[in-house]
């Protein structure tokens, strides 16, 4: 849902309840637990967050907050949502003056204590998102080196028809999310520290 003015709470919840009686809208779901699909843009970033069991616990606070999205022109709503599988969240934006109102929904977590500590989640598209696709959020703890990363794994394509005509507008703006997004995550485990190198890959 596209529109001029941010959302309100209540018509925020009235979209929302109206997506989560439909069904995801793409086939591949749970590819990012294994291979990302052909035919989709996948983005990959990643961030060194830090050292040690405390760094990685801080990490996944954050997560559970949802902090990776308090970048001021996107959002998570509403932003207590708990990371469960088959929870619905929306996820608002703002670009170029517009305002853009997504709906996803969790699909599976992630948490795993072997040779690599692991928790995050994957959520997929439903039709009200101007995509479709899905996106891993994803904290690490290596105890052979001690070091905690965040990372982000997303496929997608276009799913409305302004999308597919300002696409490089929107693979700019899909970018700066993952460098903003692992640089709130950063701030959220470490303060003001300086931010470090961000690696972004596309396939």
């Amino acid at each position: 849902m596209l529109s001029w003015q941010k959302p309100s709470d209540k018509s925020v919840r009235r979209f929302l309840a109206k997506q989560s009686a439909l069904d995801l809208s793409y086939p591949e779901v749970g590819a990012t637990a294994t291979t990302p699909p052909a035919r989709y843009v996948v983005d990959h970033t990643r961030i060194r967050l830090g050292e040690g069991e405390s760094v990685f616990r801080s990490a996944i606070v954050a997560l559970r907050k949802w902090e990776q999205f308090h970048l001021g022109w996107v959002e998570a709503w509403p932003s207590n949502t708990p990371i469960q599988t088959g929870e619905d969240v929306a996820v608002m934006g703002q670009a170029l003056g517009i305002w853009w109102l997504n709906a996803c929904r969790i699909l599976y977590v992630v948490d795993e204590q072997g040779p690599i500590a692991r928790f995050g989640f994957a959520y997929g598209t439903l039709p009200g998102h101007v995509e479709s696709g899905e996106e891993r959020f994803l904290i690490e703890w290596d105890p052979s080196d001690n070091s905690v990363w965040y990372d982000i794994l997303a496929f997608s394509r276009p799913n409305h028809i302004l999308i597919r005509l300002g696409y490089p507008v929107v693979r700019r703006t899909q970018k700066r999310f993952g460098r903003e997004s692992a640089s709130a995550m950063f701030r959220a485990v470490n303060g003001a520290l300086p931010i470090p190198k961000i690696c972004q890959i596309t396939a």
